[in-house]
């Protein structure tokens, strides 16, 4: 019986170059509820990015954010409880913030809790991040400056995160967990989306067994192996692919045949 939905957002339920979810997700969602059955957002996006998103249903869902490091429960966004957080530790954060600055190329942003910072950053980033992503953002001229818990560390590598991933990975993966979350980003938390699954399931009193998620990217591999029901898109990394045999092309395809049948589509 599935209980909980959780599904990633860029390159699973939005498909990578639009901005906006079709709006036929909202309707599958209300219709989901009606039958108990809870809808999570699961991305390494911001809780501010992520309810924008799901402007008509945002009060109605619980949400997976910066890839497991903050979970969310329904409510407005001012009145949303908090229901389970992952801080990074301060001196370490600090170490990688300036290992990201010193690559080439290389822009990095900084997650609190709804609110990201930007440092020693073009122009551009700050106008990506801020209208088009839709996060909340702060730029600072001073690392003292965030005063807030930090929660997780992005390096944003528009050349690909390939070369990144390489100079990052010999040092700070035996500190944080680091996810490749798309093409050009690398996501550095103590946290990973297989954590924030099983820390809403405690928390919701749902058995993992009772989950059905969907991912595309590495970032996701955590949540889907974690889940009772996995499904990794198509469009995946072939790689990622041999670990996780099920797949889909469309995941409102999926939730309408559940919706209709009672079953899950075996694609």
């Amino acid at each position: 019986m599935i209980q909980l939905i959780v599904s990633d957002i860029d390159g699973t339920l939005l498909p990578y170059g639009q901005k906006q979810l079709d709006p036929s997700i909202f309707s599958l969602i209300h219709r989901l509820s009606q039958q108990g059955i809870r809808f999570c957002p699961a991305s390494g996006r911001q809780f501010h990015s992520l309810r924008k998103l799901f402007g008509p249903v945002q009060d109605e869902l619980c949400y997976l954010c910066e890839n497991g490091a903050i979970l969310y429960g329904s409510g407005t966004e001012k009145a949303a409880p908090i229901l389970g957080r992952t801080v990074m530790e301060h001196t370490p954060a600090m170490g990688l913030i300036q290992d990201i600055l010193a690559l080439e190329g290389c822009e990095v942003l900084i997650s609190g809790a709804n609110c990201s910072y930007l440092y020693q950053c073009d122009d551009s980033f700050v106008a990506r991040m801020r209208d088009g992503t839709g996060n909340h953002v702060r730029v600072v001229h001073s690392l003292e400056e965030i005063e807030e818990d930090i929660i997780k560390i992005s390096a944003y590598c528009p050349a690909g995160a390939a070369v990144p991933e390489k100079a990052l990975g010999g040092k700070w993966p035996s500190i944080f967990r680091m996810a490749v979350a798309g093409a050009e980003w690398l996501d550095f938390t103590l946290a990973d989306k297989g954590i924030g699954l099983r820390q809403l399931c405690g928390t919701l009193g749902i058995p993992l067994e009772n989950t059905l998620a969907f991912g595309d990217n590495w970032n996701d591999l955590p949540m889907l192996e974690a889940a009772g029901h996995p499904y990794l898109m198509a469009s995946a990394d072939p790689q990622l692919a041999e670990k996780l045999p099920r797949q889909c092309t469309s995941v409102p395809a999926v939730l309408e045949h559940l919706l209709e049948t009672g079953c899950l589509l075996e694609c």
